[in-house]
Formats: structure tokens, sequence, C-alpha cells
């Protein structure tokens, strides 16, 4: 069965990506088309970029990429859930993005975004650098903005309306997902 990972993109104090992160795990465990898990990158410390440039999958030397390698290794697609920060993703995601290679390459990937303009400008990052890894970046997207999704900025209370957006995220993530397999055998 196809594996999805769901990866919260920020480590902050009083983060919104958590409630975020576990309001797309809830839909998605509805479901029967896959296994979905979610990647808390604060499960995962990486220091910035403490490896030498990633050479092939499996040769790292340190103990905490190798156990975030075998994490991201174990899926055949993503969910990332980003915040929008300075009109960019976070700092955290980029980095834990950037620790990897080959264990991206040929999986599907699908954005969950909040922020001040439902972080969609987050997103567009994040696709150039999905693209650089030879990920397939659904089309489908759910954007999520503070001041209609989250009370107080703060509290989220996503609209009903958000819902089909994201069950078609997750249809394009698993169908993309079973069609890369394929690929994925070869490498």
């Amino acid at each position: 069965m196809i594996r999805i990972g769901i990866i919260l993109g920020s480590t902050r104090p009083n983060r919104n990506g958590e409630q975020v992160a576990a309001w797309v795990l809830d839909h998605a465990k509805q479901r029967s088309d896959a296994q979905y898990e979610l990647v808390d990158l604060k499960d995962f410390p990486l220091p910035h970029l403490d490896e030498p440039i990633p050479p092939s999958m499996g040769q790292y030397q340190n103990d905490h990429t190798k156990k975030w390698a075998e994490k991201i290794a174990s899926f055949d697609g993503f969910v990332i859930v980003t915040p929008e920060y300075n009109h960019s993703t976070s700092g955290v995601l980029k980095n834990a993005i950037d620790y990897l290679f080959a264990e991206w390459n040929n999986k599907a990937v699908g954005f969950v975004s909040y922020g001040s303009v439902g972080g969609a400008r987050a997103v567009e990052h994040l696709r150039l650098v999905a693209g650089e890894l030879k990920m397939a970046d659904v089309r489908q997207q759910v954007t999520l903005a503070l001041s209609t999704e989250f009370e107080n900025y703060s509290v989220f209370k996503p609209g009903d309306y958000q819902i089909p957006q994201l069950t078609t995220l997750l249809d394009e993530v698993v169908a993309w997902s079973t069609a890369l397999a394929g690929l994925r055998r070869q490498s």
C-alpha cells in the first residue's frame, strides 16, 4: 500500500502548523487508499547542513541524517504543511529538504499552506525545489489565510469549503505516488 508522509514544516513554539497538520491527518486517515503518517520536524532536529553535498542514497556520515533519510525513504509521497514566513517557507523545512536528494526522487508532493495570503508564496518556492528534487508536485493546493481560517490568528477553524480542496489534493498525491512506483523501483 502507498505510504504518504504528512510533513509538519514548522518547529516554532505555539506554531499554527500543528493544528493544520492534525486536520490533514484526521481527514487522510478516513481514507483507505494509502497509509498516512505525520512527520514532525521537531522529532528530527537537524543542524544547519552539516553533511557534505548529498552522496548516493544511504551514504551519510551523521546519525541524525541517517535517521531522517530512512524516514523520508519509507514514503511514496508527501503532503507538506508549510507556513509562510517573509514570502517563503520556513528555514527548518528548507534545511530538512536540502539534507537529502535521492530519497525525494520520483515521489509526489502536495502542499497545504497557511499565512497572511494563505501561504501561496511559500508554496511557489517549494514547487521550484520539488522540481529540482525530481518530485511531481500536484496542482491542487490548500491555502489557509490567517485572517479567515484562524480565530484571533491562532486557533485553527477551517471552513467546510476547504474539505473538497483537501480531498482533491490527497486524491492527486495518491494517484501520482502510485503512478511513479515504477520509476522508484528502477532507481
